[in-house]
């Protein structure tokens, strides 16, 4: 499913099954997540999409073919694709840790092609590998939504009660998260999002309402997955002195003004961009031990754009993943 122009629809297409360079796999798609990112991408928020561009960075794939210097994974491995998928390793960022700030980075279904297929191409140095408690469906969402969940968290510091606003895939999996780690879990949704309150509810969250009502009590920190702008003074409001707002997504529509005094009080706002290859494996060993459940709604790979009509639209209730139905390669 390729997109080929922003703000338009995918297509189907029937295209050769890529090659393989140095240091890259072959994988047959078993699932593919379908992420907020990926609206951004198809929308035409985010500017700077390969044209034409295959979506998709919540891979779980089988390891087809493994090409000149690739040996980390065996063929018939099953391996994980996430969002960041090269970095040139000599910026200045890439040098100090910090390979989610590369200036050259490259990214899975953005400016390299993704998952929404039936095979695709990745670095395998970027790859991670699954846990097998997951069936692929189950995995998929872990991969970004997993992820920048737990790079948001921590970015968080050590709140001992932490305000989620938008709860949808990537909440749902942070919130059991915090849980774990013994943190109170406040989840914020949209209004009149009931079916979305009672799923935080279910999930442990000590309390669910509307971001127009805020939390019931000033809290440590607020992650923002919601792409909405307004949120970020409504979260100031909601964080004691010395909280933490952290705004979790690639997009968001413009931050209003604001009075500088929701701001006082050693307040701090800060964003997440990206992450790393210790993100991943931080989290892929952790989401087991918790045990992270991940809530999945399944597509067929020619419903990519009723997959994301139903996230845009608020319809779905955890997270939505794609099923490909691959052959043999030719």
């Amino acid at each position: 499913m390729i997109l080929e122009v922003p703000g338009g629809r995918l297509r189907a297409a029937e295209l050769p099954v890529p090659s393989v360079g140095a240091g890259q796999l072959l994988l047959r798609v078993r699932a593919c997540g379908v992420c907020r990112t990926d609206l951004h991408v198809v929308d035409g928020d985010l500017h700077d999409a390969k044209r034409p561009v295959t979506p998709g960075h919540e891979i779980v794939g089988e390891v087809v073919r493994a090409g000149d210097g690739a040996s980390r994974y065996a063929v018939g491995a099953r391996v994980g694709v996430p969002w960041l998928g090269w970095t040139c390793g000599v910026c200045r960022y890439c040098r100090a840790g910090r390979e989610n700030l590369c200036e050259r980075a490259r990214f899975t279904g953005y400016t390299l092609d993704g998952g929404y297929a039936e095979y695709v191409v990745a670095d395998e140095r970027f790859c991670l590998p699954v846990p097998d408690a997951y069936d692929d469906e189950h995995a998929a969402p872990l991969l970004c939504a997993g992820l920048i969940g737990h790079r948001a968290l921590r970015a968080a510091g050590d709140p001992a009660t932490v305000a989620l606003y938008g709860f949808g895939a990537a909440a749902h999996i942070v919130a059991q998260v915090a849980r774990h780690e013994g943190r109170r879990v406040f989840a914020l949704t949209r209004p009149g999002d009931e079916d979305g309150q009672r799923f935080a509810r279910a999930l442990g969250a000590a309390w669910a309402g509307s971001s127009e009502e805020g939390p019931p009590e000033p809290v440590d920190a607020a992650i923002i997955f919601a792409p909405v702008g307004a949120l970020v003074p409504a979260a100031l409001r909601a964080v004691d002195r010395g909280g933490v707002v952290v705004c979790a997504g690639i997009h968001m529509s413009d931050i209003p003004s604001m009075p500088y005094e929701i701001l006082w009080g050693e307040r701090t706002v800060r964003s997440v961009a990206n992450l790393t290859r210790r993100d991943g494996e931080e989290f892929m060993a952790l989401a087991p031990r918790v045990p992270v459940r991940t809530e999945v709604r399944a597509y067929a790979l020619d419903r990519a754009n009723d997959a994301l009509d139903d996230l845009r639209a608020g319809r779905v209730t955890g997270a939505a993943v794609l099923r490909p139905s691959a052959s043999g390669v030719a």
